[in-house]
């Protein structure tokens, strides 16, 4: 197995944490907060679709689909194109709010796409350069997208976690 394929599989698995938490979810539940403090299900998703879309377009040197591809528009968030989620306020991520789950995982699949994309041009050579030297040590293309992969990872498992508590009652 390449490292082009072990990446592959696992943003996979990202985009079928994504379709689990969010699949026929209603635009309330979507927007359920655990208390006024915490995260719903549309911000995590969206934050972290917004998080891959942006940092993969950078590695790949390509516009996000996020602007590019009129997600910004069809969202109608208030917030900034550039805007990831991160450091949001409680109240922003109470703004964060969808019409449908759909969107959500229409945005993550083309997110997805272009990510599987990008990646199919990776060698195992390319991972070791480093893409990053404000970091110490200097951070490379593969902990980059291994990065990703665990930022997403944990936001789907939150998203999850409360889609059981909305499904428990």
């Amino acid at each position: 197995m390449t490292s082009a394929e072990l990446l592959t599989d696992a943003f996979d698995r990202v985009r079928d944490v994504v379709h689990g938490a969010v699949d026929g979810l209603s635009p309330d539940q979507l927007a359920y907060r655990l208390d006024d403090d915490t995260n719903s299900i549309a911000w995590l998703i969206w934050h972290l679709t917004r998080v891959q879309d942006d940092h993969v377009s950078d590695l790949a040197g390509t516009e996000q689909a996020w602007t590019e591809h009129g997600w910004a528009e069809r969202f109608g968030l208030p917030f900034d194109d550039a805007d990831t989620g991160y450091g949001h306020s409680s109240e922003q991520v109470a703004a964060a709010r969808v019409e449908s789950a759909d969107l959500l995982t229409d945005y993550h699949d083309a997110v997805y796409e272009q990510t599987i994309a990008y990646i199919s041009t990776l060698s195992d050579d390319d991972l070791p350069r480093i893409i990053d030297q404000s970091w110490d040590p200097p951070v490379t293309l593969g902990v980059r997208l291994i990065s990703v992969i665990a930022d997403d990872l944990q936001h789907a498992g939150q998203a999850e976690f409360i889609r059981g508590i909305l499904e428990r009652r």
